[in-house]
C-alpha cells in the first residue's frame, strides 16, 4: 500500500498508477516522503525492499520501474540489507543489465510503451538502442534472468513447455 505523507501525487499518470499497483502486489513497498537532492535518480532512492518516492521531484515516473527491476533481480539477502549507500559494489553490471531487462518486461506486462521507461534522459544515452534491441526481441541480459529463475529463453521455455521472456516465472529473484 502507498504510504502517503501528505505529499502532492500530481505526477499521479495512468502509467505511474499501474507502475505503483504492480510493485506493490509483486512485494516491492512503494513509500512517499522527502527526499533531499542527494539521490541518484531524482526524486527516488532505494531501501529494504522498498523504493522511497518523493512525487513532487521525481521528473521520470518510468524509473521506477528500472529502480524496481534493482530490487527483484537482487538475491533475497542483499535486497533486505539495501540503503542508499551500499558498502559493497551494488548493483553488479551483470544486475544491471537484468534490471533494465526485468524492467522491459514489467512494462510489457503493463502495456506501457517503451520510452516511458527508457526516456531519452536515461541509460547513458542509449534509450533508443534498448528499445530497438528489446523490441525486436535481442534482449541483452536475459542468460542472468534465466540463470536467477525469473525467466526463460526461447529453447528452455520450449524443452519445459513454459512461456518464453518477456513473460516472466516470477518476478522477485529468490
Amino acid at each position: 500500500m502507498l504510504k502517503h505523507s501528505g505529499m502532492s501525487t500530481r505526477k499521479n499518470s495512468l502509467e505511474t498508477t499501474k507502475i505503483v499497483q504492480f510493485l506493490e502486489k509483486i512485494g516491492i513497498q512503494i513509500i512517499e516522503k522527502k527526499l533531499g537532492s542527494t539521490t541518484f535518480l531524482p526524486g527516488l532512492a532505494l531501501g529494504s525492499n522498498c523504493i522511497y518516492v518523493d512525487f513532487n521531484e521525481l521528473k521520470y515516473p518510468g524509473d521506477l520501474l528500472h529502480e524496481a527491476g534493482h530490487l527483484a533481480v537482487t538475491d533475497g539477502e542483499t535486497r533486505k540489507n539495501i540503503n542508499n549507500d551500499p558498502k559493497e559494489e551494488w548493483p553488479t553490471q551483470g544486475e544491471e543489465i537484468a534490471a533494465i531487462l526485468w524492467s522491459y518486461a514489467a512494462l510489457t506486462y503493463l502495456n506501457i510503451e517503451p520510452s516511458f521507461v527508457f526516456h531519452p534522459n536515461g541509460y547513458k544515452g542509449n534509450s533508443e538502442w534498448f528499445i530497438s534491441n528489446f523490441t525486436n526481441a535481442n534482449y541483452i541480459g536475459l542468460p542472468f534472468l534465466e540463470w536467477a529463475g525469473l525467466a526463460l529463453g526461447d529453447k528452455r521455455a520450449l524443452l519445459e513447455n513454459k512461456d518464453a521472456f518477456p513473460i516472466m516465472q516470477k518476478w522477485i529473484r529468490d
